[in-house]
Protein backbone atom coordinates (compact mmCIF):
# COMPACT_ATOMS: atom_id res chain seq x y z
CA UNK A 1 0.00 0.00 0.00
CA UNK A 2 2.87 2.71 0.62
CA UNK A 3 3.97 1.95 -2.54
CA UNK A 4 0.58 2.49 -3.97
CA UNK A 5 0.90 6.14 -2.04
CA UNK A 6 3.92 7.14 -3.09
CA UNK A 7 2.94 6.68 -6.89
CA UNK A 8 0.12 9.12 -5.92
CA UNK A 9 2.39 11.78 -3.84
CA UNK A 10 4.38 11.58 -7.54
CA UNK A 11 1.52 12.26 -9.58
CA UNK A 12 0.02 14.92 -7.56
CA UNK A 13 3.14 17.50 -8.09
CA UNK A 14 3.39 15.88 -11.84
CA UNK A 15 0.21 17.11 -12.41
CA UNK A 16 0.48 20.66 -10.70
CA UNK A 17 3.75 21.18 -12.53
CA UNK A 18 1.69 20.01 -15.85
CA UNK A 19 -0.99 22.74 -15.19
CA UNK A 20 1.36 25.26 -14.49
CA UNK A 21 3.40 24.97 -17.80
CA UNK A 22 -0.15 25.47 -19.58
CA UNK A 23 -1.33 28.17 -18.22
CA UNK A 24 1.86 30.09 -18.81
CA UNK A 25 1.18 30.35 -22.46
CA UNK A 26 -1.93 32.42 -21.58
CA UNK A 27 -0.92 34.85 -18.41
CA UNK A 28 2.74 34.29 -17.54
CA UNK A 29 4.60 37.58 -17.02
CA UNK A 30 6.59 38.26 -19.86
CA UNK A 31 5.86 35.27 -21.74
CA UNK A 32 6.00 35.84 -25.44
CA UNK A 33 8.92 38.08 -24.57
CA UNK A 34 12.41 37.40 -22.94
CA UNK A 35 11.61 34.26 -21.87
CA UNK A 36 9.54 32.54 -24.83
CA UNK A 37 6.95 30.90 -23.18
CA UNK A 38 4.03 31.98 -24.87
CA UNK A 39 1.68 34.66 -26.68
CA UNK A 40 1.22 36.40 -23.13
CA UNK A 41 -2.21 37.95 -22.44
CA UNK A 42 -2.44 39.02 -18.74
CA UNK A 43 0.80 40.36 -17.82
CA UNK A 44 2.34 42.53 -21.06
CA UNK A 45 4.63 45.02 -19.43
CA UNK A 46 4.28 48.34 -20.05
CA UNK A 47 6.77 49.86 -18.09
CA UNK A 48 10.56 50.01 -17.59
CA UNK A 49 11.00 48.15 -14.68
CA UNK A 50 9.27 44.86 -16.10
CA UNK A 51 13.18 43.41 -15.98
CA UNK A 52 14.10 43.97 -12.69
CA UNK A 53 10.90 42.96 -10.77
CA UNK A 54 10.61 39.70 -13.73
CA UNK A 55 13.95 38.89 -12.65
CA UNK A 56 13.75 38.92 -9.18
CA UNK A 57 10.19 36.93 -9.67
CA UNK A 58 12.01 34.19 -11.82
CA UNK A 59 15.03 33.75 -9.42
CA UNK A 60 12.39 33.22 -6.47
CA UNK A 61 10.44 30.76 -8.39
CA UNK A 62 13.69 28.90 -9.65
CA UNK A 63 14.40 28.44 -6.01
CA UNK A 64 11.27 27.52 -4.41
CA UNK A 65 11.04 25.04 -7.46
CA UNK A 66 14.45 23.49 -7.09
CA UNK A 67 13.01 23.09 -3.61
CA UNK A 68 9.62 21.77 -4.58
CA UNK A 69 11.28 19.36 -6.92
CA UNK A 70 13.39 18.01 -4.23
CA UNK A 71 11.09 16.95 -1.70
CA UNK A 72 8.86 15.10 -3.86
CA UNK A 73 11.15 13.20 -4.99
CA UNK A 74 12.59 12.43 -1.36
CA UNK A 75 9.00 11.64 -0.37
CA UNK A 76 8.30 9.38 -3.15
CA UNK A 77 11.63 7.26 -2.37
CA UNK A 78 10.78 7.35 0.79
CA UNK A 79 7.82 5.77 1.01
CA UNK A 80 9.06 3.41 -1.87
CA UNK A 81 12.01 2.30 -0.95
CA UNK A 82 10.83 1.73 2.71
CA UNK A 83 7.60 0.23 2.03
CA UNK A 84 6.31 -1.93 4.93
CA UNK A 85 5.21 -4.50 2.50
CA UNK A 86 8.86 -4.95 1.35
CA UNK A 87 10.79 -4.21 4.48
CA UNK A 88 10.35 -6.66 7.06
CA UNK A 89 13.09 -4.84 9.45
CA UNK A 90 12.03 -2.79 12.07
CA UNK A 91 12.19 0.74 11.53
CA UNK A 92 15.14 2.49 12.87
CA UNK A 93 14.31 6.36 14.02
CA UNK A 94 17.03 8.53 14.40
CA UNK A 95 17.17 10.99 17.14
CA UNK A 96 18.16 13.98 16.14
CA UNK A 97 21.65 14.55 13.92
CA UNK A 98 23.53 17.96 14.31
CA UNK A 99 25.06 17.63 10.80
CA UNK A 100 22.30 17.86 9.58
CA UNK A 101 20.82 20.47 11.45
CA UNK A 102 23.20 22.58 10.93
CA UNK A 103 22.70 21.99 7.23
CA UNK A 104 19.32 22.59 6.83
CA UNK A 105 19.72 25.50 8.35
CA UNK A 106 22.72 27.18 7.11
CA UNK A 107 21.44 26.50 3.26
CA UNK A 108 17.81 28.27 3.52
CA UNK A 109 19.54 31.14 5.35
CA UNK A 110 22.04 31.39 2.47
CA UNK A 111 19.45 31.36 0.09
CA UNK A 112 17.43 33.73 2.06
CA UNK A 113 20.48 36.14 2.11
CA UNK A 114 21.34 35.94 -1.05
CA UNK A 115 17.68 36.70 -2.49
CA UNK A 116 17.77 39.86 0.29
CA UNK A 117 20.84 41.20 -0.97
CA UNK A 118 19.85 40.53 -5.18
CA UNK A 119 16.30 42.86 -3.84
CA UNK A 120 18.08 45.60 -2.32
CA UNK A 121 18.29 47.42 -6.35
CA UNK A 122 14.65 46.45 -7.22
CA UNK A 123 13.34 47.76 -3.52
CA UNK A 124 15.21 50.75 -3.59
CA UNK A 125 13.68 52.14 -7.22
CA UNK A 126 9.97 50.62 -5.76
CA UNK A 127 10.08 52.20 -2.99
CA UNK A 128 12.89 55.11 -1.78
CA UNK A 129 14.14 56.49 -5.10
CA UNK A 130 11.20 58.89 -6.13
CA UNK A 131 11.69 60.84 -9.21
CA UNK A 132 13.00 63.96 -9.51
CA UNK A 133 12.49 67.42 -11.38
CA UNK A 134 15.63 69.19 -12.71
CA UNK A 135 16.49 70.76 -9.96
CA UNK A 136 17.02 67.71 -7.52
CA UNK A 137 13.31 67.93 -6.00
CA UNK A 138 10.43 65.16 -5.57
CA UNK A 139 8.63 65.39 -9.22
CA UNK A 140 4.91 66.36 -7.80
CA UNK A 141 2.56 63.62 -8.29
CA UNK A 142 0.30 63.91 -11.97
CA UNK A 143 -2.62 62.92 -9.87
CA UNK A 144 -4.18 61.41 -6.93
CA UNK A 145 -5.95 58.17 -6.86
CA UNK A 146 -8.22 57.66 -3.88
CA UNK A 147 -10.03 54.43 -3.21
CA UNK A 148 -13.57 54.42 -2.31
CA UNK A 149 -15.73 51.50 -2.20
CA UNK A 150 -16.07 50.09 -4.97
CA UNK A 151 -13.99 53.09 -7.70
CA UNK A 152 -11.15 54.43 -8.19
CA UNK A 153 -11.59 58.06 -8.01
CA UNK A 154 -8.84 60.18 -9.98
CA UNK A 155 -7.99 63.82 -9.19
CA UNK A 156 -5.41 65.82 -11.28
CA UNK A 157 -4.39 69.16 -10.56
CA UNK A 158 -5.13 71.94 -13.04
CA UNK A 159 -3.09 74.55 -13.69
CA UNK A 160 -2.26 75.98 -10.92
CA UNK A 161 -0.41 72.37 -9.64
CA UNK A 162 -1.79 72.43 -6.73
CA UNK A 163 -5.09 69.21 -5.35
CA UNK A 164 -8.69 70.59 -3.86
CA UNK A 165 -8.70 73.41 -5.91
CA UNK A 166 -11.90 74.46 -8.43
CA UNK A 167 -9.76 73.89 -11.77
CA UNK A 168 -9.09 70.32 -10.86
CA UNK A 169 -10.23 67.50 -13.40
CA UNK A 170 -12.04 64.50 -11.72
CA UNK A 171 -12.56 61.28 -13.75
CA UNK A 172 -13.92 58.15 -12.38
CA UNK A 173 -11.36 54.67 -12.83
CA UNK A 174 -9.98 55.57 -16.18
CA UNK A 175 -6.40 57.01 -15.34
CA UNK A 176 -4.78 58.26 -18.06
CA UNK A 177 -0.81 59.23 -18.57
CA UNK A 178 1.75 59.69 -20.62
CA UNK A 179 4.57 57.69 -22.07
CA UNK A 180 7.99 58.17 -21.92
CA UNK A 181 8.27 59.75 -18.61
CA UNK A 182 8.32 59.14 -14.69
CA UNK A 183 4.81 58.84 -12.96
CA UNK A 184 4.57 59.83 -9.65
CA UNK A 185 1.05 59.12 -8.44
CA UNK A 186 -0.34 60.30 -4.85
CA UNK A 187 -3.15 57.48 -3.61
CA UNK A 188 -5.36 57.30 -0.28
CA UNK A 189 -8.14 54.99 0.60
CA UNK A 190 -11.48 57.04 1.60
CA UNK A 191 -12.70 54.20 3.59
CA UNK A 192 -11.13 50.81 4.45
CA UNK A 193 -8.19 49.16 2.99
CA UNK A 194 -7.12 48.75 -0.19
CA UNK A 195 -4.27 47.57 -3.13
CA UNK A 196 -3.56 49.58 -5.91
CA UNK A 197 -2.37 47.42 -8.08
CA UNK A 198 -1.04 47.87 -11.45
CA UNK A 199 -0.08 44.27 -12.91
CA UNK A 200 1.28 45.52 -16.63
CA UNK A 201 3.34 48.33 -14.97
CA UNK A 202 4.49 46.07 -11.87
CA UNK A 203 3.19 48.50 -8.95
CA UNK A 204 1.29 47.23 -6.05
CA UNK A 205 0.86 49.26 -2.96
CA UNK A 206 -1.50 48.91 -0.45
CA UNK A 207 -3.91 51.93 0.34
CA UNK A 208 -4.55 52.84 3.49
CA UNK A 209 -6.73 54.55 5.28
CA UNK A 210 -5.42 57.94 6.60
CA UNK A 211 -2.57 57.52 5.07
CA UNK A 212 -1.11 59.43 1.50
CA UNK A 213 1.29 57.44 -0.40
CA UNK A 214 3.16 57.76 -3.56
CA UNK A 215 4.08 55.11 -6.21
CA UNK A 216 5.94 55.72 -9.17
CA UNK A 217 6.35 53.86 -12.62
CA UNK A 218 7.81 54.94 -15.97
CA UNK A 219 5.50 53.33 -19.06
CA UNK A 220 7.72 52.89 -22.49
CA UNK A 221 4.92 51.28 -24.34
CA UNK A 222 1.45 52.95 -25.31
CA UNK A 223 -1.75 51.23 -24.44
CA UNK A 224 -4.37 50.13 -21.85
CA UNK A 225 -4.44 48.09 -19.08
CA UNK A 226 -6.62 47.30 -15.77
CA UNK A 227 -6.05 48.97 -12.81
CA UNK A 228 -7.09 46.18 -9.88
CA UNK A 229 -7.64 46.18 -6.09
CA UNK A 230 -5.70 43.15 -4.67
CA UNK A 231 -6.95 43.38 -0.94
CA UNK A 232 -10.52 42.07 -0.34
CA UNK A 233 -12.28 45.36 0.26
CA UNK A 234 -16.22 44.54 1.11
CA UNK A 235 -19.22 42.49 -1.22
CA UNK A 236 -17.95 44.40 -4.25
CA UNK A 237 -14.45 44.10 -4.30
CA UNK A 238 -14.96 42.09 -7.49
CA UNK A 239 -15.94 45.21 -9.45
CA UNK A 240 -13.68 47.64 -8.10
CA UNK A 241 -11.56 47.85 -11.27
CA UNK A 242 -10.48 51.01 -13.49
CA UNK A 243 -8.08 50.77 -16.48
CA UNK A 244 -4.75 53.10 -17.23
CA UNK A 245 -4.31 54.08 -20.17
CA UNK A 246 -0.36 54.91 -21.86
CA UNK A 247 -0.57 58.13 -24.57
CA UNK A 248 1.66 59.96 -26.39
CA UNK A 249 2.28 63.52 -25.05
CA UNK A 250 0.29 64.98 -27.82
CA UNK A 251 -2.91 62.45 -27.18
CA UNK A 252 -2.50 62.78 -23.73
CA UNK A 253 -2.90 66.57 -23.73
CA UNK A 254 -5.86 65.91 -26.22
CA UNK A 255 -7.50 63.71 -23.61
CA UNK A 256 -6.82 66.29 -20.65
CA UNK A 257 -8.35 69.02 -22.63
CA UNK A 258 -11.98 66.89 -23.55
CA UNK A 259 -12.55 65.59 -20.20
CA UNK A 260 -11.80 69.02 -18.77
CA UNK A 261 -14.73 70.09 -21.29
CA UNK A 262 -16.83 67.53 -20.52
CA UNK A 263 -16.48 68.15 -16.88
CA UNK A 264 -16.89 72.19 -17.09
CA UNK A 265 -20.38 71.10 -19.02
CA UNK A 266 -21.49 68.60 -16.47
CA UNK A 267 -21.93 68.43 -12.41
CA UNK A 268 -19.25 66.51 -10.64
CA UNK A 269 -20.73 64.83 -7.41
CA UNK A 270 -18.53 65.06 -4.68
CA UNK A 271 -17.62 62.40 -2.13
CA UNK A 272 -17.96 63.10 1.71
CA UNK A 273 -14.65 63.47 2.19
CA UNK A 274 -14.63 66.21 -0.62
CA UNK A 275 -17.76 68.38 0.22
Amino acid sequence: MGRVWSILFLCVPILGVWIFVAAMNDWWPMSGGAYAFGPGQWFPALDVSEHVIDHLFYLILSLTGIVFIGTGLALFWFLWRYDAATNKDPVVFSHGSHALEVIWSIVPAVALLFIAIYQMDAWANARMRRPTTADGAAKPPLCRVSGRQFEWRIQYPGEDGRFDTPDDLHVLNDLHVPVDEEVVIEIESMDVLHSFFLPNMRVKQDVVPGMRQYVWFHPVKEGVSDIVCAELCGWGHYKMRGQITVDSAAEYDRWYSAAYAEQETSEFVPSEGEE
